[in-house]
Parts: structure tokens; sequence; C-alpha cells
């Protein structure tokens, strides 16, 4: 199980694991949830530069389609082929199903969420 208080967040519902100067991305679990039933993603290019708050990619569900924002300014350095693969994965586990690694220019955004802050963010539904 993925330590939820180690992580960091956005108001777009993502989530972000920083290793060194890599971050890992996903989408929330309340974010899954909110989507219902993921059926298609699309992931940036390895080799990518990314901005962020800029659009970076659209996860679709039976519900809705919203687009996925770069969390962090760099470049992608890894995408989840499993989960373009197997869409539904982001529901079976949105903590385990990233989506992009980022290789982080300078320091990350100062608008960045604790845990705390997320689930005060979501009304308590995290």
């Amino acid at each position: 199980m993925t330590d939820l208080t180690a992580l960091s967040y956005t108001a777009e519902h993502e989530w972000i694991a920083f290793d060194g100067d890599v971050a890992t991305v996903g989408i929330t679990d309340y974010a899954a949830e909110k989507l219902g039933d993921v059926v298609f993603v699309e992931l940036p290019a390895v080799g990518t530069s990314v901005t962020a708050g800029d659009t970076c990619g659209e996860i679709e569900s039976t519900k809705s389609v919203g687009e996925l924002y770069a969390p962090l300014t760099g470049e992608v350095v890894e995408i989840n082929d499993a989960v373009v693969d197997d869409p539904s994965s982001v529901n079976a586990g949105a903590f385990d199903a990233w989506l992009v690694k980022i290789r982080v220019d300078g320091s990350p955004a100062g608008d960045l969420l604790d845990r705390d802050a997320y689930v005060a963010l979501t009304g308590g539904e995290a």
C-alpha cells in the first residue's frame, strides 16, 4: 500500500511521488471514482517537454473526457504503457497505476498540496 502522506497532490486531483529530480505522476483515487470506468488514456511521448499547468494528455471514461495537466515543468522520461493498454487499471488502483515520470526542471511548484490539504480540498472524500 502506498503511503498517501508521503505524496504531494494538485488541485487537479493528481498525486506526485518524488525520487530525486524524477516525479512519478498519477491521478488520485478520488478522481478515478468521480470519472467512473476509465476506457482510454492518452499520454505524452517520452522526451516531450511539459510545462506545469498545461495539458499533457487525456483520460476518458464512460461518463466524460478529461484533460491531464502537467503538475510540474520538465521532460517526460517514462510513460506507463500498461495503463495505456489497460485503462481500467486506473480504477483498480489509482495509486498503483501511475501515468508518467517527469524529470523536473528546477524546484517543484509551490502550489502542491500535502495529504491533509488535499483531503480538505475534496471535502474529506479523498
